[in-house]
């Protein structure tokens, strides 16, 4: 009878054992460049116990190559070689695998043998005996086979803040009975005294301990604790609990920290005998300020005078109790809102809110909502370019003054859509020129004309080019990012009590439409491309 050798492998030779002897059989090779060898086949035999074999019949066998079998050695008993499994643990000993050797001539391990192979190793956690008994009837020969698992740590959460000071607040001035908007009790700064908590540190956890295949405890990572956001005038306590004011004043929490900003207060008003000012905390002006002064302040700014052809930049809000004559001079510029009786003629940006009775003749652009309150609710002439909505009782005037409205687009979002089209258009020019530079100078170094002057030049060229392929990259996702969110806008809606009359264009994101009759009492929103006159709404 014959028996062939039960190895899985295609070794390029086949060992079989009849009746008259051990025959070697040459097969084909199965991997581009593999050779065979006597010692090759001198090793198997040994490893299978092959008694007496003949050496140069091997040699003979070799040399007649592929098909030929010859018989090197008496009949014999197959030696059988059982399955071999090799354990190995990896990912900081979270998990083991286990490599199974096919068997030759004998037969696979048992389930209780792969396990045992296992604890010879010392795993003894997460073993996946389903699996091992499963390839104990259905082997996996000659792969990494994941075996066992250990169940990682969960780690701490990070500490966390509580803040103690409204964040954000509601500035939307009262309505009085008479139909006035009352400026005066606007409740826009939050005081607080020395020694205050603003901020109280919630501690992290600790987390739960996981475990490895050897069965022992690995430790989470804790949890980081908070970093309080310490700006200006305030302090830590001892216990790192608490975050409190080191002075009396106004909190606000700006540029992701938190400060207590004192205040600033101007008897008169603002002009040569003043200067200009620059205050890291509030402003206060109990009179005007004059044309050519300018008011810079890390708080809020509130005149209670009239300020004229003045320049006011505020990181806080901006409170004119009279108004504005800025004369085409006036400048109005804060991170927060806007608050005045009137502006006329001048230039004023708020990201927040922008309250009025009336704006006259200016430029305006506003991130969140425009309204026009009071007894005129007024905007005429200039341009308006609101982030939100606008509210007002009249837009335009009967003698068709030209007025523009833009709702529905963050200004911001647009500036820098612009501001990067015409960054993109010059590094694209730049990027051609070192190509041009580059393509040259790789001319002269094809005809061995290239000096280290040159080269230097080359190398400087090609890092130019590099670092600009990278820039404008980087530029373009952002572009296509606001591309994208202009796309998405369009969403504002002018409210308007009373009329809008000719002479107003209308914008609505990316839809346009020029007043031509008067509208009265209505609000107009955008419907797909479309900018419709609806019913008011309040």
């Amino acid at each position: 009878m014959t028996q062939k050798d039960n190895n899985y492998d295609n070794k390029g030779y086949e060992i079989e054992y009849k009746q008259d002897g051990v025959y070697l059989t040459m097969l084909p090779l199965t991997q581009v460049g593999m050779f065979i060898s006597v010692p090759d086949i001198l090793n198997y035999l040994n490893s299978k116990q092959v008694k007496d074999y003949d050496e140069q019949m091997i040699e003979v066998a070799i040399k007649a190559g592929v098909g030929s079998s010859n018989k090197i050695a008496e009949a014999q008993e197959e030696y059988k070689i059982n399955a071999l499994v090799d354990v190995t643990i990896r990912d900081d000993l979270n998990k083991a695998y286990i490599y199974i050797i096919p068997p030759d001539g004998g037969r696979m391990l048992t389930t209780e043998e792969i396990i045992a192979a296992l604890n010879e190793k010392s795993i003894i956690f997460g073993i996946n005996e389903e699996k091992i008994n499963d390839l104990s009837k259905n082997p996996i020969f000659n792969q990494d086979i994941l075996i066992a698992e250990g169940v990682e740590p969960t780690h701490g959460e990070n500490g966390r803040m509580q803040y103690h000071f409204q964040i954000s607040k509601n500035r939307t001035p009262k309505i009085l009975e008479d139909g006035r908007v009352d400026f005066h009790e606007l409740d826009l700064i939050e005081n607080v005294h020395a020694g205050d908590v603003l901020i109280t540190a919630v501690p992290p956890t600790s987390g739960e301990p996981g475990k490895n295949v050897y069965g022992n405890e690995v430790k989470p990572a804790p949890g980081k604790p908070v970093t309080f956001p310490k700006g200006k005038n305030v302090e830590i306590t001892e216990d790192e609990v608490s975050l409190v004011a080191s002075i009396d004043g106004q909190v606000v929490l700006a540029d992701k920290k938190v400060h207590v900003y004192g205040l600033y207060e101007v008897p008169g008003d603002v002009d040569s005998s003043t200067g200009d000012i620059k205050f890291i905390g509030n402003v206060v002006v109990k009179g005007n300020v004059l044309t050519g002064f300018t008011i810079e302040s890390g708080g809020t700014v509130e005149v209670q005078g009239v300020v004229e052809g003045a320049t006011i930049k505020a990181t806080g809000d901006i409170v004119l109790r009279r108004g504005m004559q800025g004369a085409d001079r006036g400048v109005l510029v804060t991170d927060g809102n806007i608050v005045a009786k009137y502006i006329e003629h001048s230039n004023i940006k708020a990201k927040g809110d922008i309250k009025s009775e009336a704006i006259m003749h200016s430029s305006v652009v506003c991130g969140g909502d425009l309204e026009l309150t009071g007894k005129k609710g007024l905007f005429v002439g200039g341009v308006a370019k609101i982030g939100k909505d606008i509210s007002a009782k009249v837009i335009g005037s009967p003698m068709a003054t030209a007025t523009e409205i833009e709702v529905g687009t963050d200004p911001s979002i647009r500036e820098r859509y612009k501001e990067l089209h015409g960054k993109i258009e010059n590094v694209e020019d730049e990027i051609k020129k070192a190509t041009q530079a580059i393509e040259l100078l790789r001319k002269l170094e094809k005809v061995n004309q290239l000096d280290e002057r040159k080269q230097e030049l080359l190398e400087k060229s090609l890092n130019t080019k590099e670092y600009l392929r990278e820039q404008i990259q980087e530029m373009k996702q952002e572009y296509k990012i606001l591309e994208e969110r202009l796309e998405q806008q369009g969403k504002g809606k002018i409210n308007v009590s009373d009329m809008i009359y000719p002479g107003t264009k209308v914008a609505i994101g990316s839809s346009l439409m020029y007043v031509k009759e008067r509208i009265q009492r209505a609000t107009l929103y955008r419907e797909y491309v479309d900018i419709k006159v609806g019913t008011f709404q309040k």
